[in-house]
């Protein structure tokens, strides 16, 4: 899992440990086990959202763990070009190569530690899909998709593309080393990512080292939700036990506490999580397919100017390598 690693991690600044006295440990409410799945032309899911009420969950919507999977030559899989309306997609890849196109004429290449963020706002056609040398040769693709909402007031913004290479992104170490922290949006203390959100959002990405124990702060306005990429250990002072495909769903405080275990499996020797939290619109969500709106007439709607064409066309060139 080579996402963004630095040989020494002990040359980061430093995320300040929260205040035990000051600052409030956000508890565990639940854990829940992602089932598996198949999306686009059939690359291998995980939906790790799956089983957690919205409210839980608001502003974010859906979160995919894409992978990991080891494809043999001619395997690797994409999805066609399909529409989407009133939310934004961040796809971070982890392992692997995608491009993106859009009919707004954004998109590009990712690969290894990339973030695509796409605003569909309201509305967009995109095409996510291995390039052609992936297909030929094959090889290891993992990452995430995470959709977020937008409140009704920002449905209708012009999409967007933004392009989050893995240089941008902020690297900073836990309190005592034991943990390389990338932010990829929102702020850990003093330390902030590059991500431009319409709905504030935090998303990091954390790597801990066998029997080390992080302990991060986090916004009080926003949700929390931690998610496991690969590796098992624990969330909360209370150790709850997690493990890959795992999401924790952490309740209201300052700061949160992640532990890896001692004796990790050989497959995966670190603990990789997934940090996510919002700022909740508190708003009705009306979901279908590509499309989520606040209302069930919006959703018609946004499947007739789907149908009529008003959400853009195909460019002529198709995605290339």
């Amino acid at each position: 899992m080579p996402a963004v690693t630095v040989e020494d991690i002990l040359v980061l600044p430093r995320v300040e440990r929260p205040d035990p006295v000051a600052s409030r440990e956000r508890p565990v409410r639940s854990v829940t086990v992602a089932p598996s799945g198949f999306e686009g032309e059939g690359f291998p899911v995980r939906r790790a959202f799956a089983g957690v009420p919205q409210g839980e969950l608001d502003p974010f919507v859906h979160l995919d763990q894409m992978g990991e999977v080891d494809y043999a030559p001619g395997e690797p899989k994409g999805t066609p070009w399909h529409p989407h309306r009133g939310f934004e997609t961040v796809t971070y890849l982890i392992d692997g190569v995608f491009r993106h196109q859009d009919s707004i004429g954004g998109g590009g290449r990712i690969t290894d530690g990339d973030t695509q963020w796409m605003t569909a706002g309201a509305g967009i056609l995109h095409i996510e899909a291995p390039p052609e040398e992936l297909v030929v040769s094959g090889g290891l693709f993992h990452g995430v998709q995470l959709w977020v909402n937008l409140p009704a007031a920002k449905k209708w913004e012009p999409p967007r593309y933004q392009d989050i290479g893995r240089a941008s992104q902020t690297l900073v170490a836990s309190h005592d080393g034991g943990a390389l922290v990338r932010i990829i949006a929102g702020t850990l203390g003093v330390h902030g990512g590059p991500g431009a959100t319409h709905t504030p959002i935090t998303l990091v990405h954390a790597t801990v080292e066998p029997g080390a124990r992080v302990e991060l702060p986090w916004p009080s306005d926003q949700n929390a939700l931690v998610y496991v990429l690969a590796g098992s250990g624990t969330v909360g002072s209370a150790a709850h036990p997690v493990s890959t495909g795992r999401l924790a769903v952490l309740g209201e405080g300052d700061h949160l506490v992640v532990g890896a275990s001692q004796a990790p499996d050989a497959r995966a020797p670190k603990l990789e999580v997934l940090l996510l939290g919002g700022v909740p619109i508190r708003e009705p969500v009306a979901w279908y397919g590509p499309f989520v709106m606040n209302t069930e007439e919006e959703l018609r709607q946004a499947f007739d100017d789907y149908q009529k064409g008003r959400l853009g066309q195909v460019p002529a060139t198709h995605i290339g390598s």
